[in-house]
This record gives structure tokens, sequence and C-alpha cells, in this order.
């Protein structure tokens, strides 16, 4: 067995967009807890410190979210209160909260996405489809931290010569957040050109220009791949038989525990607890290594 991080880039693009893909489209309640339960603890197996840093701001949108809806709409036939004689229902305070879960759980799998799919899988993955795309898709994707970490470094040493952003009269800021801005993009001008010449100094662009790759497709890449396939193909039977249909307005529908619905959930719960099953099967079987040894 094998960490998430050391499957094939096409087994670790295809699960994530499985999931995601479902994800944004389901509303049933019990699907969106199993894959916002999935979500949270593989981002957190994943990321830890970050995964903790993103919870001060992330629970407050839900709860902002969940308010916002039922003072915007107010469909539903269960109304608790009337705000300038319009009714605040229980259906889209329920509904509001469903869609900030599912929220959530989207932004928490592409923060997984983004720690195991990186730049140089991402494009070994996409270079022979679409060679500058995946380049164009790779550099972006690493400016994102790379501008926050330099621009971190940049209001480190303004602070240390007195031209701290945070603090001072208000023209002080902006002096201050105006020289910081200035600098930050003298940088990316400079990292730029360096990038431009790096890629012309390593033959980018020229014809039979040759790449090298310590990806290999193995057999457990094989079965992976082949049971998010299974698992995939049968949430699509289950969305196109109407299994996973759930409805809010005006009332909510009812939840029958019947063959179809057992079956769908626990193929779902199956596919949004693979991450977790991999890295805590790897964990345990380091630490046995480690206790042998």
């Amino acid at each position: 067995m094998k960490s998430l991080h050391d499957f094939h880039p096409l087994v670790i693009f295809s699960y994530f967009f499985a999931v995601i893909g479902l994800t944004m489209f389901y509303m049933h309640p019990i699907l969106l807890i199993l894959s916002f339960t999935g979500a949270t603890v593989t981002s957190f197996l994943l990321l830890k410190k970050s995964f903790l840093k993103s919870i001060k701001w992330l629970l407050p949108f839900m709860l902002v979210a969940a308010i916002l809806n039922p003072l915007l709409i107010h469909e539903g036939e269960t109304a608790i209160l009337y705000v300038n004689e319009q009714p605040i229902t229980v259906e889209a305070i329920v509904y509001g909260f469903a869609a900030s879960v599912m929220l959530i759980a989207i932004i928490f799998w592409f923060s997984a996405f983004n720690a195991v799919m990186t730049s140089d899988k991402f494009l070994y993955l996409f270079t022979k489809v679409s060679p500058a795309v995946a380049l164009l898709i790779s550099l972006t994707m690493r400016l994102v931290p790379l501008f926050g970490h330099q621009i971190k470094k940049i209001m480190y040493a303004q602070r240390a010569i007195g031209m701290d952003p945070s603090s001072g009269s208000v023209w002080h800021r902006i002096k201050a957040g105006t020289r910081i801005l200035s600098i930050l993009i003298s940088w990316a001008l400079e990292n730029a050109i360096e990038t431009a010449d790096s890629m012309k100094a390593r033959g980018y662009g020229l014809k039979g220009r040759s790449t090298f790759s310590l990806f290999r497709f193995d057999r457990l890449d094989g079965i992976a791949l082949s049971g998010i396939f299974i698992l995939f193909i049968i949430q699509l039977l289950c969305s196109y038989f109407g299994w996973n249909e759930f409805y809010y307005y005006p009332t909510f529908s009812p939840i029958v525990w019947d063959g179809p619905m057992i079956f769908m959930t626990i193929s779902y719960g199956i596919l949004v607890s693979l991450p977790i099953f991999i890295e805590v099967l790897e964990a345990f079987k380091w630490r046995s290594l480690k206790s042998i040894n």
C-alpha cells in the first residue's frame, strides 16, 4: 500500500474530479453530510496546520451563508417569523445551511487536491493533451502561494525600517501599502523575465525536446482507478434513476431508507472515504515498521 501522494497523477486527478463533480450537484442531505465529512477528514490528514487555520474563517462563513438565504429567499411552507411582512421559513434556513455545507465541502476537496496534485503531476498529466494550457495552469497554481510568500517577506522587511502598513496614521498606512505593492509588482515582472529566460535556456518550445518523469502506472494504480470509475458510474446511474433527488421547497422531501437509497449511500460513502482509508492504512503501516526497527 502507498500514500495518496504516491499514486499516479491520473488516479489522483480522476478521484478528485469525481468527488468534486458529484459534490457540486448533490443537494441530498445524507450525501452532503458524507461528502462534507470525507472532505473535512481528508483535508485535515493532508494539511493539518493550514486546515486548522482555515477553520477560523470557514465556520463563520458557513453561518453567514446559512443566515443570508432565509433573508433573501422566502419560499417554503413552514414560517417561523416575519421580517418586514416577509416570512422566514424553516425550508429556506435548512437550504441555506445545506448550500453552505456543499460550498465548504468543495473548498476542502480543492484544498486536498492542491496538496496532492502538485504542479509537476499536473504538467505531466496534461502536457500531451495541450502543453501550453497545462503550462499556464501549472504556473498559475505555483504563483498563488509564491506571491503570498513573497508579500510576507516584503512586509517583514518594510516593517523593520518603520514602514509597517498595519500601524500609524491613515496616510502612513496608504504610503506603506503602496510601497509594498510597488515592490511586489517589480519583483513579479523580474521573476517573469527570469522564468522566460530559464524556459528558453532549457529548450522549451523546440521540436524533439523530451521530458523526464518518475511516474509509473502500476498494478495498484490500476486497481484504484478501476474502483473509482465503478463507484463514479454507480453514482451517475443513481442520478439517472433519480435516487439522489431531494426537494427543499415548498417542503422537505421524505427520506426513505429503501434498497436503492441504502445502495447509493454505501457506494458514495466508500467513494468519499477512499483517501481516508489510504492515509490511515499508510500511517498504520509506517508506525508498524518503526516499532519493528
